[in-house]
């Protein structure tokens, strides 16, 4: 009844997401604006910072997370169905 999922696609989707939302909380982050959300980042991410290369890292590093993550996560999903 259900379909497979494309993990790879899945992946790459949920990645594309993470980097853009890394780069949105930078630009915010520089403005003033959701300053506590900006802090738990640095907190959390090694290499997430306020200047533009931060940025950058920070995105690549939540991209390459997630797309691992969701990846393993559809391929065991594809495992079990």
């Amino acid at each position: 009844m259900y379909g497979k999922l494309n993990a790879f696609a899945l992946g790459l989707s949920a990645a594309i997401v993470a980097a853009l939302s890394m780069l949105v909380l930078g630009i915010f982050g520089n403005i003033g604006i959701y300053t506590g959300a900006v802090k738990m980042m640095t907190q959390w991410h090694m290499f997430f910072s306020l200047t533009p290369l931060g940025i950058i890292a920070g995105m690549v590093e939540a991209a390459v997370i997630t797309f691992i993550s969701i990846y393993l996560f559809g391929v065991i999903y594809n495992k079990i169905l």
